[in-house]
Protein backbone atom coordinates (compact mmCIF):
# COMPACT_ATOMS: atom_id res chain seq x y z
CA UNK A 1 0.00 0.00 0.00
CA UNK A 2 1.12 3.36 -0.97
CA UNK A 3 1.22 6.61 0.74
CA UNK A 4 -1.02 9.56 0.25
CA UNK A 5 0.17 12.33 2.35
CA UNK A 6 3.88 14.60 2.02
CA UNK A 7 5.77 15.51 4.51
CA UNK A 8 8.31 17.89 5.24
CA UNK A 9 10.90 15.01 5.12
CA UNK A 10 10.26 14.04 1.92
CA UNK A 11 9.64 17.37 0.31
CA UNK A 12 13.37 17.85 1.90
CA UNK A 13 14.89 14.43 -0.10
CA UNK A 14 13.20 15.32 -2.95
CA UNK A 15 14.04 18.96 -3.13
CA UNK A 16 17.35 19.30 -1.24
CA UNK A 17 16.12 22.08 0.65
CA UNK A 18 15.60 22.59 4.61
CA UNK A 19 12.72 21.39 6.60
CA UNK A 20 11.68 25.37 7.51
CA UNK A 21 11.51 25.40 3.75
CA UNK A 22 9.80 22.48 3.17
CA UNK A 23 7.12 23.34 5.42
CA UNK A 24 6.67 26.66 4.01
CA UNK A 25 6.16 24.94 1.12
CA UNK A 26 3.49 22.64 2.28
CA UNK A 27 1.40 25.88 3.80
CA UNK A 28 1.85 27.66 0.25
CA UNK A 29 0.57 24.62 -1.12
CA UNK A 30 -2.25 24.26 1.00
CA UNK A 31 -2.96 28.33 0.81
CA UNK A 32 -3.01 27.86 -3.26
CA UNK A 33 -5.78 24.82 -2.46
CA UNK A 34 -7.62 26.91 0.17
CA UNK A 35 -7.08 24.21 2.36
CA UNK A 36 -7.72 24.31 6.02
CA UNK A 37 -4.91 24.19 8.72
CA UNK A 38 -5.72 20.39 9.88
CA UNK A 39 -6.03 18.96 6.55
CA UNK A 40 -3.10 17.59 4.52
CA UNK A 41 -1.28 17.79 0.95
CA UNK A 42 -1.32 14.63 -1.02
CA UNK A 43 1.41 13.34 -2.78
CA UNK A 44 -0.36 14.40 -6.21
CA UNK A 45 -1.24 17.36 -5.04
CA UNK A 46 2.29 18.41 -4.24
CA UNK A 47 3.28 16.77 -7.73
CA UNK A 48 0.71 18.98 -9.83
CA UNK A 49 1.78 22.34 -7.88
CA UNK A 50 5.58 21.71 -8.39
CA UNK A 51 5.32 20.54 -12.04
CA UNK A 52 6.51 17.06 -11.47
CA UNK A 53 5.77 13.46 -12.02
CA UNK A 54 4.57 11.07 -9.60
CA UNK A 55 6.79 8.41 -10.98
CA UNK A 56 9.78 10.65 -10.78
CA UNK A 57 9.42 11.05 -6.67
CA UNK A 58 8.13 7.23 -6.61
CA UNK A 59 11.51 6.09 -5.20
CA UNK A 60 12.31 9.24 -3.31
CA UNK A 61 9.31 8.98 -0.59
CA UNK A 62 10.28 7.10 2.15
Amino acid sequence: MKRVVIYPKDIMIITGKSERYSRYLIQRIKKHLNKEQHQVVSISEFCAYMGLKEDAIEGCIL
